[in-house]
């Protein structure tokens, strides 16, 4: 699950060492798991009694508790924890703060996201030039507008292009122009 192999944290230690309310963010904000609550309490749970070691411990202590179609409930699960564990959030905000910085004015920015977490901070920050969305003012109340959008709505793959490659169905590809300040810019 590290995108880094050398990184020292892995899944194994979310499960075994985060809080049961930590859990539950991770699960609920990384995974959108329904029942982010029960499971948190569940892994708690498990781990007082024996410690997380495998994969398929963790599917074993899911199963019962799934919420509509096994798959896709462990899907988001193992999300959740691949997204705490690479800090993918953080990466991303770093990589849009920094874009904003050095791009030039009438630079574009081109983003692809594959999952809507991911492009919920993009269209906020093309939207605001905050991932969260809340819009910036200058001192004389003017909204801050950072970025031209270039593309309204996301641009999504065509379905001959899923069929080439399955794991292309959730991309969404979005793009932003630096806008430009003064005149001389």
């Amino acid at each position: 699950m590290r995108m880094n192999p050398q990184d020292e944290r892995s899944a194994a230690d979310v499960l075994n060492t985060f809080s049961a309310n930590d859990l539950q963010r991770v699960l609920s904000e990384y995974g959108e798991v329904r029942n982010a609550r029960t499971l948190a309490q569940a892994i708690v749970q498990h781990r007082e009694k024996k410690a997380f070691r495998t994969t398929g411990e963790l599917v074993a202590l899911c199963e019962p508790l799934a919420m509509g179609e096994r798959w896709r409930y462990l899907s988001q699960v193992f999300q959740a924890l691949r997204m705490e564990v690479n800090d993918e959030v953080g990466a991303l905000r770093d990589f849009l703060a920094d874009a904003l910085e050095m791009l030039a004015p009438g630079g574009r920015l081109a983003v692809i996201a594959y999952h809507s977490i991911e492009d919920r901070l993009v269209k906020n920050f093309l939207k605001t030039g905050d991932p969260e969305g809340q819009v910036q003012k200058d001192f004389y109340g003017n909204i801050a507008r950072p970025w031209n959008i270039i593309t309204k709505k996301a641009i999504e793959p065509m379905d001959a292009e899923i069929q080439r490659n399955a794991r292309a169905r959730s991309a969404k590809l979005r793009v932003g122009e630096k806008a430009r300040g003064r005149p001389d810019e």
